[in-house]
């Protein structure tokens, strides 16, 4: 007896209903979707690509801290202002360059004057002589003449937010790959160097990655709501995709006969592979844009009061310290106390270890010398100790107003009807000095060592971290801040592949966000056949 055939299963009405619009929605979806997704792919492969093939390299990252010989500073800082008629200023340190020891001024505008150190006189010009000493020492290029030297004061397209320091000079040499080298003279630092490279590849990641072409447009709140926007329909559209090529696909294929079989076929497989990844990318770039509402205000956290010369009576050539280890002196402000803040090379010096081979690094060094820091109070010439840790308390209380604000950095009046709980009544979990970058809490973005670290018991767990040689807040990290960092790391920049190594990292990246690339472009060429 033959067989009798089994009557197919009708679909029920919800089947009918998705069928009749999720492909359609899902075609709409990608076509929208496309040069979003064609931009963000694209500058996504390049940043990988950039820093494996077109790496830009330099002599030195930074100076290695020096002693200085107390027999060069034949004038103290007191009898240097009287002598040019300064009566008030911000703060001093000492510099050498050129074979000669100038000390740096900060005045009350905020330019940094030179005085030469053996004879009292002004250098003219100094803080941009200072920058060229600095740029050629780090490119170790003593030849090249400099096109260009500039003071930039705010973050721009090429100087981006991710460098810190502010202000800084900006310095263009007269090179085959044009060279631009960024420095803080108020630190002595390196910002960033850019050669024509990597000056193409920060626009072309900017433009097309980050979409500034909408800031010119119109403002920053539009292009963080279009891209959030957008990054929630590609979502949208990697879920749809699964449900009509994975879930579902029983259902759609068999009224898929007009598309071409061998493409059809590529674009659901590979689809289905790489939608986790479009996700996780969708997710965490939408969630990243949440950050960017507020503009980046940490570079103006500093506490700069006005000191006059008759309030420093001991000069700080009397001073009692051990000047065999003598790096370097500033000025601080204390419970209306004025201290010597001094730097020394540490008494004892360890066998420093040499770092772990890394082939991924330009400076393949030995760790630097940790400095000691000891405080004198300028009116008694008494050592005082333990003032680095109060004075770090106090600058995370000015910078926060008294307390935690919900704003990252700025310091304005409370406008809640309950007064924000007082940093002074908030118990602090830890403190530590950081002389490295660490952990992801702190990690090399920050650009700013050694701080201290301060991490107060509020309900966000709020951490601050303060440069106390610069008086200057260097990072204040929430519980949010957390959520949000690691969600970017491990779900935006593949930290979790941290195991097999940066390569393999940027190399499984690079292919996820290339397939990606591939099925964006296959779906699209379906649509045009269809």
């Amino acid at each position: 007896m033959s067989k009798e055939k089994k009557p197919k299963k009708k679909d029920s009405k919800f089947i009918k209903k998705i069928k009749q619009h999720m492909y359609k929605w899902h075609r709409v979806i990608g076509l929208v979707t496309i040069i979003p997704v064609i931009f963000w792919t694209l500058s996504g492969l390049m940043h990988p690509f950039m820093a494996h093939f077109f790496k830009p390299e330099i002599a030195r990252d930074k100076l290695e801290q020096q002693t200085i010989d107390k027999k060069q500073l034949h004038f103290s800082i007191q009898e240097v202002l009287k002598k040019n008629s300064i009566n008030d200023f911000k703060n001093f340190r000492i510099v050498q360059f050129d074979n000669t020891t100038f000390y740096q001024v900060k005045m009350i505008p905020g330019d940094l004057l030179y005085f030469d150190t053996s004879n009292a006189k002004k250098l003219e010009n100094g803080d941009q002589k200072y920058a060229e000493w600095l740029s050629r020492s780090f490119l170790d290029d003593q030849k090249s003449a400099v096109k260009n030297s500039e003071i930039v004061t705010e973050f721009t397209s090429q100087y981006k937010y991710v460098n810190r320091y502010l202000p800084v000079y900006k310095l263009t040499f007269d090179r085959p790959d044009t060279m631009e080298v960024y420095v803080e003279t108020s630190s002595g630092k390196l910002a960033t160097y850019n050669p024509t490279s990597r000056q193409w590849f920060i626009w072309f990641f900017d433009t097309f990655h980050n979409w500034s072409f909408i800031d010119a447009i119109t403002n920053n709140s539009i292009r963080i709501i279009t891209m959030i926007f957008l990054l929630s329909i590609i979502g949208f559209s990697a879920l749809s995709g699964i449900l009509i090529y994975g879930l579902l696909w029983k259902q759609f294929k068999k009224t898929d006969n007009v598309q071409p079989k061998g493409l059809r076929k590529y674009h659901r497989q590979i689809g289905i592979w790489v939608s986790l990844f479009t996700l996780t990318f969708a997710f965490s770039g939408a969630y990243h844009a949440t950050t960017k509402w507020a503009p980046y205000t940490l570079s103006q956290m500093v506490y700069e009061p006005t000191f006059e010369t008759k309030e420093i009576p001991i000069p700080n050539t009397s001073l009692n310290l051990d000047w065999n280890r003598f790096q370097n002196i500033s000025i601080i402000t204390l419970n209306d106390t004025t201290y010597y803040r001094c730097q020394l090379v540490e008494k004892e010096t360890k066998k420093f270890k040499k770092q772990k081979s890394d082939s991924n690094s330009k400076w393949n060094k030995k760790e630097d010398p940790k400095s000691e820091v000891v405080y004198i109070n300028a009116t008694t010439n008494q050592i005082m100790p333990n003032i680095d840790l109060e004075y770090a308390e106090f600058l995370a209380y000015y910078f926060t107003d008294g307390a935690p604000k919900a704003s990252c950095c700025e310091m304005v009046e409370s406008t809640d009807e309950e007064p924000q709980p007082s940093l002074e009544n908030v118990k602090l979990l830890e403190s530590k000095v950081l002389t490295d970058f660490e952990s992801r809490e702190y990690g090399f973005v920050n650009k700013r060592l050694p701080v201290i670290k301060l991490a107060y018991d509020t309900p966000e767990k709020t951490t601050y971290f303060i440069e106390t040689a610069t008086s200057r807040l260097a990072a204040v990290v929430k519980n949010s801040d957390k959520v949000e960092g690691y969600s970017f790391a491990i779900l935006h920049k593949f930290l979790f592949m941290d195991w097999a190594g940066k390569n393999i990292r940027d190399l499984t990246m690079v292919l996820a966000a290339l397939t990606i690339l591939i099925v964006s472009v296959l779906g699209f060429i379906l649509f045009l056949r269809k």
